[in-house]
């Protein structure tokens, strides 16, 4: 009597064990599909980076800062993202940044001004995602 208990416990115990390791793994949002999509909205909406970093420089250090650094910083960053969109859709089958589909630049969230996020700037619309601008608005508005 105790050997099927102590065989029904420890079949119990095994699969609570096995279940538990049936989990995505940390990598399972990139793939290659993600990786295309990304790549075509860098070659298509790349150049919002020029919208993007005139406001985020003007905001930050002012309208002479804006209409030289942040033009020129701009332009860098949107040919950037031409180049990491072209890299990105004729490679998109293969892992090819650390074995993995995750975007092969520097994320922005430590380097507050020098990465990229993964999917270009939205102009102009609402979302609900937190990849797109800030809104820097006083609570009374």
């Amino acid at each position: 009597m105790k050997f099927p208990a102590l065989f029904a416990i420890t079949l119990l115990a095994g699969a609570s064990i096995a279940f538990a390791d049936i989990q995505a793994p940390p990598a399972a949002d990139y793939g290659p599909t993600r990786k295309l999509g990304r790549g075509i909205g860098n070659i298509a909406f790349g150049s919002t980076e020029i919208i993007n970093s005139l406001v985020s420089v003007n905001y930050f250090e002012g309208n002479s800062a804006a209409w030289s650094y942040g033009m020129v910083r701009g332009i860098g960053r949107c040919f950037a993202r031409l180049g990491y969109g072209v890299y990105e859709v004729a490679l998109f089958p293969f892992p090819t940044s650390k074995g993995s589909y995750k975007p092969p630049y520097k994320s922005d969230i430590p380097w507050i001004h020098c990465g990229y996020s993964e999917f270009p700037p939205e102009l102009g619309f609402e979302t609900r995602y937190n990849y797109t601008r800030d809104y820097q608005q006083s609570p009374s508005l």
